[in-house]
């Protein structure tokens, strides 16, 4: 799908939902889920051209589009995996063993942190923290969490993923 037609029907809709949440004059405010929106769309990541559009569309500087879609850690800028792993490396993963799930993601994968399987599948992606220190090592995967990993469970999560 062009830029140019990524916010019209239905993906319009969904935005002006988020839009009518906020005083008319405070639209800017929905700049977060209109970006989700608009990368769900484009298979899992965004464009400048698309940041660009979510920019006029809500009448904000570019630059402020691009500020946000940097610095949030669920907005992806090159294309990803149709299940993108997120795993945690903070401190409490890290001290839990993340390091060696991301090892072995990566030997089971094949790919390295910010690729894509060869099948389209899976990509890895560390992430800064996913707030469930009490059952890490954690790793989120669309909007569930997966907890207490250990090389077992990945491989059971991933032959399930890959169904």
């Amino acid at each position: 799908m062009s830029s140019e037609a990524m916010i019209q029907g239905s993906v319009k809709e969904r935005i002006d939902r988020w839009i009518s949440h906020y005083p008319a004059d405070q639209k800017v405010s929905a700049v977060m889920p209109a970006l989700r929106i608009v990368q769900e769309e484009n298979g899992g990541y965004l464009t400048t051209e698309l940041m660009n559009e979510v920019a006029a569309y809500l009448d904000m500087r570019p630059i402020a589009v691009y500020e946000v879609a940097t610095f949030y850690s669920m907005y992806e800028h090159k294309p990803v995996g149709k299940h993108k792993l997120a795993l945690c490396t903070n401190i409490s993963c890290m001290l839990r063993g993340s390091d060696e799930i991301l090892e072995y993601l990566e030997k089971k994968l094949g790919v390295h942190v910010g690729e894509v399987t060869e099948d389209g599948l899976f990509s890895i992606k560390k992430v800064e923290c996913l707030g469930a220190c009490g059952g890490a090592p954690a790793m989120m995967v669309g909007k569930d969490y997966y907890e207490n990993l250990t090389e077992a469970s990945v491989d059971e999560l991933l032959e399930a993923l890959a169904k």
